[in-house]
């Protein structure tokens, strides 16, 4: 089975990674032996004009209050300024250690969840200063100088926590060239910015291959980052980093987005990452006026953006939580929340398509902001659709969308996520997927957010769908089997896991109910279908729950022996979850099961 993961993974990639870890271990990757001083500022002059009246500066991380993994809330380092750059966000935590980044542990015992401390230096805080500062608030542009000095004084090059991920270094360095674009400084930087810009790079580059060979997004913001990065800097040590993250940004586009758009890490919130990276290169591009993308990229990212079209809700911006959520969020420029995908769907539908697919609105201050001007033209509204080289089913009638996830494999799977189904109506997520909620925590957590347990699916005989082989690893990689493509708005898929169990599942949508046909078989001894219901008061009565305007109702073809209620969790932001009601059905016979939910 583990060779067999390997092989899925692909030898390459393999030993990419392990080439990396033997370099670390020995000592002898190229990276140890790079040095730098500590940049210094100032690193950003007052804007020479003020902002245009159209543009609203974004709330956040004023006085007390920050924002941590998408959700405001008060700062919990006793609101000092600048931030302990090495405090958890939840306060629950603090790394002290200011040794080299490749000595720390990404888990170390007691340090809590890494990314709860990498948070604050992922400088989202320094978009709302520079937002602020280019309306006319000096005290926001002194303000961020002092964080920024503060932060390179407390994180010298290459030691502690905050330089151990390249990926860390590229959002913390393409975030800082935004906010010089927005107060127009990314022709003529100050030293300081200069400075901080080549130090990431230098940190970056050595290490691209450990990137790339991870198949996911850290190598396509690494290279964004080195191409936006080295393309600010000039010179021959920047040409030749820009052209560097050229060259993988071209490779990760033809490797790692399928033709109908669908991305390596089968992720809602992870596309959203890698959209925004390809944008913020091809802003960058079209404002330096360097030359163009290939047409093949183009047609990645033009298919990329119709994917996240198709799963973003258009009426609350929202999208399912299917694949990991972790709370990234890059080039954030609107009031509009963490769960709001129209902003990046606006702005990449702008740059890839020349059109725009939503209406005016505040996701289009993410283009004013940019200096992009909004697209005239407008696309059509989005029509059912199936992307079957990732596995997605999406349906939509009336005010009703129906999304079905099923396991085209071509990339490591992070969840056991097979049949899931996520049903909206009116903006409302009535059948909801669970979410991530970390990566560093119980393993009765990692077990249950991860597996198909906390998905709209069926678990045979108390197993998960496939055997995990370590914290981000499963084996046994499930493939689809019967696909129906979308056709008078029905669709299926089906899958036999390893030990012959296998279910098939049938969707049609109507603007009123959603019919769910589950077809069951090659189980021991019991099967269990999961729906997990949108918070709320619901009653059981019989084979039906209902709850205000909604009626689900089960019928089976063999007995039913248990439908009950119970507590389940799911996690809509990073590191935070909250109890959801689940609708168990168990049978311990083959046969086919029907759900219908009435809306």
């Amino acid at each position: 089975m583990r060779l067999r993961t390997i092989l899925a993974l692909g030898p390459h990639n393999v030993a990419r990674v392990l080439l990396y870890r033997a370099g670390l271990a020995t000592g002898l990757h190229p990276r140890l032996t790079i040095h730098a001083n500590a940049p210094s500022g100032p690193f950003f002059s007052p804007p020479l004009l003020p902002a245009a009246p159209h543009l609203w500066p974004r709330k956040g991380w004023i006085r007390d209050e920050e924002l941590v993994f998408g959700q405001s809330q008060p700062r919990l380092d006793g609101a000092t300024d600048p931030p302990d750059w090495f405090a958890s966000a939840d306060g629950t935590a603090r790394i002290s250690s200011k040794g080299p980044w490749w000595k720390i542990p990404d888990f170390a015992s007691g340090a809590g969840d890494i990314k709860a401390i990498w948070e604050r230096s992922r400088f989202d805080w320094l978009l709302a200063m520079a937002q602020r500062a280019a309306c006319g608030d000096d005290a926001e542009l002194q303000r961020l100088n002092q964080w920024m000095a503060n932060w390179c004084a407390t994180n010298p090059p290459y030691m502690g926590c905050n330089w151990k991920c390249g990926q860390e270094a590229s959002i913390r360095l393409l975030h800082a060239i935004l906010a010089a674009v927005m107060l127009g400084q990314d022709s003529t930087p100050q030293r300081g910015l200069r400075d901080f810009v080549k130090v990431h790079l230098q940190r970056i580059a050595p290490t691209i291959g450990y990137a790339i060979g991870q198949t996911n997004n850290h190598g396509t913001s690494e290279a964004a980052a080195l191409f936006v990065g080295g393309s600010f800097l000039g010179g021959i040590a920047g040409q030749r980093w820009s052209a560097l993250g050229r060259k993988w940004l071209e490779n990760r586009a033809r490797h790692l987005i399928a033709k109908d758009g669908t991305f390596s890490q089968y992720s809602v919130t992870y596309h959203r990452v890698m959209l925004d990276t390809y944008a913020m290169a091809e802003l960058w591009r079209k404002r330096h006026q360097l030359p163009a993308f290939s047409m093949s990229l183009t047609k990645r990212l033009t298919a990329a953006t119709v994917w996240l079209v198709q799963m973003t809700d258009p009426e609350s911006g929202d999208a399912p939580v299917i694949g990991a959520n972790d709370g990234a969020h890059l080039i954030r420029l609107t009031d509009c929340g963490y769960r709001d995908f129209r902003p990046s769907v606006q702005l990449a539908s702008t740059l890839f398509k020349n059109a725009a697919p939503y209406p005016t609105g505040p996701w289009d201050q993410q283009l004013f902001w940019l200096g992009i001007d909004r697209p005239a033209q407008t696309t059509a509204a989005p029509q059912s659709k199936s992307f079957d080289d990732g596995g997605f089913h999406v349906l939509r009638a009336g005010a009703a969308i129906a999304y079905l996830r099923y396991p085209r494999f071509r990339f490591r799977p992070s969840q056991a996520d097979a049949m899931h189904c996520d049903l909206w109506v009116r903006g409302q997520n009535i059948l909801r997927d669970a979410g991530t909620f970390s990566y560093n925590t119980s393993a009765a957590d990692m077990t249950y957010f991860n597996g198909a347990f906390a998905h709209n699916t069926i678990t045979f005989d108390n197993r998960d769908q496939m055997p995990r082989l370590g914290r981000f690893l499963f084996g046994n990689w499930l493939q689809a089997q019967d696909v129906e493509l979308i056709t008078d708005n029905s669709a299926a898929a089906a899958y036999q896991d390893r030990k012959g169990a296998y279910h098939a599942r049938h969707l049609t949508l109507h603007s009123n109910c959603l019919v769910v046909r589950d077809t069951i078989s090659g189980f021991q001894q019991n099967a269990i279908l999961r729906w997990r219901l949108r918070p709320g008061a619901w009653e059981l009565s019989g084979h039906a729950a209902r709850s205000q305007s909604i009626t689900l109702s089960v019928s089976a073809t063999t007995p039913i022996t248990r439908l009950v209620f119970v507590e389940g969790w799911e996690s809509r932001y990073y590191s935070s979850k909250t109890p959801v009601p689940v609708l168990e059905i168990a049978v311990d016979r083959p046969g086919v099961l029907t759900t219908k939910v009435e809306f």
